[in-house]
């Protein structure tokens, strides 16, 4: 059979274009707008990554001499204050003035937090740095102190895992730990941590924290540690805009007793975490889970 017309005209087509090459119809433009194009992005995303501030940087600088609250908690039971020593002169976190620590005789129950040059500044300043110069291990199940801190035979290990509350008014109750959180001492407005408690960062002079070893209540009490007294004493004012956000932690009204939501991630040194605050009753707050 005869090939049909329109087959030899496809035939005759193809023939004609053997050998030529494709050809953009406006030339090289396209393709150079195209390849600037993503050199730009690539070099915005570069200067966007080094122009970010570093972790040292903001406050506390070694310039800041900042004086904070703390304490120890299990079941309704606040534990002795940390017993400073020498080891600590010179670093970033003491529980007390140099002459007292020196001779092993200071329990204040305040965090003085005297950034180092080249030490834990700006936003590396945390609770874990504290909890590292006197040992503690602080995690969401287990508070472990160590001997030195302890009197013979007492107890220095409180694991939610196995009954921590024996012995307590608090016995076959389930057991959690928290980090009750005021960015203002004098403020009733706090928010309770339940995880990733070594990255709550030191973000303002006169903070107080709970760390605490209770029932898993939400209606419970977690009262403010004793020697937020001796702030007051020093007469630290804690001044703040009611809503200050600092990027990457947990943003708190500290004008007023209000709730702050906290949704978010909060490990170590997260960033994006969002926090609405709302007035609501005195003292009351909601639960940071990370």
């Amino acid at each position: 059979m005869a090939p049909s017309s329109s087959a030899r005209k496809v035939a005759k087509l193809a023939s004609r274009g053997k050998g030529k090459k494709v050809r953009f119809s406006s030339g090289t433009t396209f393709p150079a707008i195209l390849a600037l194009t993503l050199f730009l992005m690539v070099a915005l995303v570069a200067y966007a990554k080094l122009s970010l501030p570093g972790e040292e940087t903001g406050a506390p600088q070694p310039t800041d001499q900042w004086t904070m609250a703390y304490s120890i908690r299990v079941c309704d039971t606040d534990l002795p204050a940390l017993t400073g020593s020498a080891d600590e002169i010179g670093k970033d976190a003491s529980t007390g003035d140099e002459t007292k620590v020196t001779t092993g005789t200071d329990r204040d129950g305040l965090i003085h937090y005297h950034a180092q040059a080249g030490g834990a500044t700006g936003r590396k300043a945390k609770l874990g740095v504290f909890l590292d110069i006197y040992g503690i291990k602080l995690s969401d199940s287990k508070l472990e102190l160590p001997a030195s801190q302890v009197g013979t035979g007492e107890t220095r290990v409180w694991d939610i895992k196995k009954d921590p509350f024996k012995g307590t008014s608090c016995e076959g109750k389930t057991p959690v730990i928290k980090v009750r959180v005021w960015k203002d001492y004098s403020s009733g407005a706090f928010i309770d941590n339940v995880t990733d408690f070594r990255n709550l960062r030191f973000v303002t002079n006169g903070m107080a924290f709970a760390i605490a070893v209770v029932p898993d209540d939400k209606d419970l009490d977690i009262p403010k540690p004793a020697s937020v007294a001796k702030l007051a004493e020093l007469g630290i004012n804690v001044s703040a805009p009611t809503s200050t956000t600092v990027t990457g932690d947990t943003t708190v009204d500290t004008t007023g007793d209000s709730t702050a939501t906290t949704t978010g991630d909060t490990t170590g040194d997260t960033t994006g975490a969002t926090t609405t605050v709302a007035p609501t009753t005195t003292g009351a707050a909601t639960t940071t889970t990370g």
